[in-house]
């Protein structure tokens, strides 16, 4: 029998309650990809240094006044500045999102490059935290309430000072949607990242070849595309995360 630890914390009129499972039996990693999210640029700092990362842990938890948690991890770079600086913005993606955006977010450091420059970028006028507007539906600026510690993440708590829509034309780009359709993966610093080796699903051999992204983990499958990867043109990239065709490697 497995008792799970419950973390119950108070905000508000609400209780949240994290649990932690310590001792599994067994866990089918296939039906991880059943919770729905979505997927989010979500930034801090400031005009003079600002980062941010791509999440798919953000949701609401209480409506009046409205307050939002993210989960950051603790290696993270923006970790840092949430922490230093106590803002937060959420950019909400739309389906169609460049895969620019992924890579630069999703799957490079801001330790290593200026993840804001040469963007469309403005900064929150009560918290001055940086908002990317590329490629985004809606943005939210946040100031946090609350840090949890949650092992290898750190769960932050903001109450809403700002919302803006931007276009009520596009729709807001799901995980699943970015598994599915766009064959992405998570990075290795996400909540929800699953090591491959753990999936039941295997997939069969084939005699047609399949090279995975060494930068985001996208796999480019010659039966699917219909392709083969060797006469794609040497200028195509990435679908993911917009890495060059050298990142490439071919699977066993």
């Amino acid at each position: 029998m497995i008792i799970p630890k419950i973390c119950a914390v108070l905000f508000g009129d609400s209780i949240l309650f994290v649990i932690f499972i310590k001792n599994r039996v067994m866990i089918n990693y296939e039906a991880l990809f059943k919770i729905s999210y979505g997927l989010y640029i979500v930034s801090s700092g400031n005009s003079d240094q600002g980062n941010g990362f791509i999440s798919n842990t953000v949701f609401q938890v209480t409506s009046d006044p409205p307050a939002f948690v993210i989960c950051c991890n603790k290696n993270n770079y923006t970790a840092t500045f949430l922490e230093r600086t106590g803002v937060f913005s959420i950019s909400a993606l739309h389906t169609g999102a460049s895969p620019d955006l992924f890579g630069r977010f999703g799957y490079r450091s801001g330790k290593d490059l200026d993840k804001m420059q040469g963007l469309n970028v403005i900064y929150g006028e009560s918290t001055g935290v940086p908002i990317v507007l590329n490629d985004s539906i809606a943005y939210l600026e946040c100031r946090i309430t609350k840090t949890i510690d949650v092992g290898t993440h750190l769960m932050f708590i903001g109450d809403l000072v700002n919302s803006v829509i931007l276009d009520d034309s596009k729709e807001p780009i799901t995980y699943a949607y970015y598994r599915q359709v766009r064959k992405g993966v998570a990075p290795k610093n996400a909540p929800t990242f699953i090591d491959k080796s753990k999936l039941v699903n295997k997939i069969p051999s084939t005699t047609y070849k399949r090279y995975e992204c060494s930068a985001c983990g996208y796999i480019y499958d010659e039966a699917t595309e219909g392709k083969k990867f060797d006469e794609l043109p040497v200028d195509w990239v990435c679908p993911s995360c917009g890495s060059p065709k050298e990142y490439f490697y071919l699977l066993d």
